[in-house]
């Protein structure tokens, strides 16, 4: 495709758009949970509820999409998660949202989530050369990361300043962007196998599971993955409060953080889609668990006082994590047929999360037995001893990620 440049821009400059304008709505939730009831508990069960669809569709999901046009799909997604905002939205301006509207609005856009995420990341083979897919990894990290460090400014000033009604029609407003941006290109399907016009959820979603274990490097990658999960999320929703707890901080502080984070990403992304790394796509992801451990577990020895350590230990975080993500992703998208790749995502957007979810149900008691600063320390030692044992493991060591140059893969 001679205009993928042109095409890539178009797209992307919506998800911009449509991520900051998500990412600010939901650091705007967690802002006024985190202020209204300072429990580990209810940030907890927002969390949950975030997730949750996309666990339970997310075996499914990926069939549908491998089927379905995947540029209509990622329109009605965003669509429906708009007007899912716009009805809470609406709740606040009358004054009549409860917590369970909170949790029902953050379960609603994970639906939306479920079916997006995975085509978007699939759609991406199709549209781009294969050699340029670590750096349009990179400018994918670049959007989320300008995200992160826009977002949690904007809804710290938004939540100040407005009533959330305004806060959640912002993200209305960014939805609109994105279907513009989809509107305005065309996006390839993957070409059909004879003999698949009869859908057959669970024939092609075992196909797509065959996809993962019938690759022993694959298989053992989205172990470790999964495992670190289980130490991740935890201390992901625990950073709030981390701020307000440990270190008496208050929206500002927590924004900072979130910038912080956000910038990390940003350079991390940079440093891929400039760059475009040419290390080992599995030393890349094994170095970043070490690397984002470390900086859990040195954040949770630090005292009180410690805030602008803190806030340097989450920008480095922030760019092991942007590199683990586009690394990733990238060997996902070399490695798995493109017919297959929105089953494959979904199905590590599921699997992924049924640890991190057993870590949140045990938050109130990580938060108040264990302790947040401990509960830092814990998971930043296992997430570093995931990274020494990947080295260790023989298939995930001969891995390796074939179609570095070329043209795209839609012609597989």
């Amino acid at each position: 495709m001679n205009n993928w440049k042109k095409v890539f821009a178009i797209l992307w400059t919506g998800q911009l758009f449509s991520t900051l304008s998500s990412m600010a709505v939901g650091y705007a939730v967690i802002f006024w949970l985190s202020i209204k009831t300072g429990s580990a508990e209810v940030l907890a069960f927002a969390t949950i509820a975030a997730m949750l669809p996309q666990l339970l569709l997310g075996l499914f999901t990926g069939v549908l999409i491998d089927r379905w046009d995947r540029r209509l799909t990622m329109i009605i997604a965003d669509t429906f998660i708009a007007m899912c905002t716009a009805v809470i939205a609406l709740l606040f301006y009358l004054d009549k949202v409860e917590l369970g509207h909170i949790y029902l609005l953050l379960a609603l856009r994970s639906v939306g989530s479920a079916f997006h995420m995975p085509a978007i990341q699939a759609s991406i083979p199709l549209l781009v050369p294969r050699s340029e897919l670590m750096r349009v990894a990179g400018f994918n990290q670049v959007i989320h990361s300008v995200g992160s460090i826009a977002g949690p400014a904007f809804a710290a000033l938004l939540i100040t300043a407005f009533d959330m009604t305004y806060v959640l029609l912002f993200d209305v407003l960014g939805a609109a962007f994105a279907v513009t941006s989809l509107l305005l290109v065309s996006i390839p399907n993957p070409e059909r196998k004879e003999g698949e016009h009869v859908p057959d959820i669970f024939r092609e979603m075992k196909e797509g599971l065959k996809e993962i274990y019938g690759k022993p490097g694959l298989l053992w990658l989205f172990i470790f993955v999964v495992l670190a999960g289980f130490f991740i999320m935890p201390v992901a929703v625990l950073f709030p409060l981390m701020t307000l707890n440990h270190f008496g901080g208050g929206t500002y502080q927590m924004s900072l953080i979130e910038v912080a984070w956000g910038l990390g990403m940003l350079l991390g992304g940079a440093i891929m889609g400039v760059l475009k790394l040419r290390t080992d796509k599995i030393i890349l992801i094994n170095t970043m668990y070490i690397i984002l451990g470390f900086t859990f577990a040195l954040s949770g020895f630090l005292p009180s006082t410690g805030f602008l350590f803190f806030i340097a230990l989450t920008f480095i975080g922030g760019i092991s994590g942007a590199i683990y993500s586009g690394a990733f992703t990238v060997v996902m998208q070399t490695i798995v047929e493109p017919s297959a790749l929105g089953r494959v995502f979904s199905i590590h957007g599921s699997v992924t999360m049924i640890p991190a979810m057993i870590g949140l149900l045990q938050i109130g008691f990580i938060a108040d037995y264990i302790g947040i600063t401990t509960t830092f320390i814990i998971a930043g030692v296992a997430l570093g001893l995931i990274g020494i044992v990947s080295f260790l493991v023989s298939p995930i060591r001969t891995l390796s990620t074939p179609f570095r140059d070329g043209g795209t893969l839609s012609g597989w």
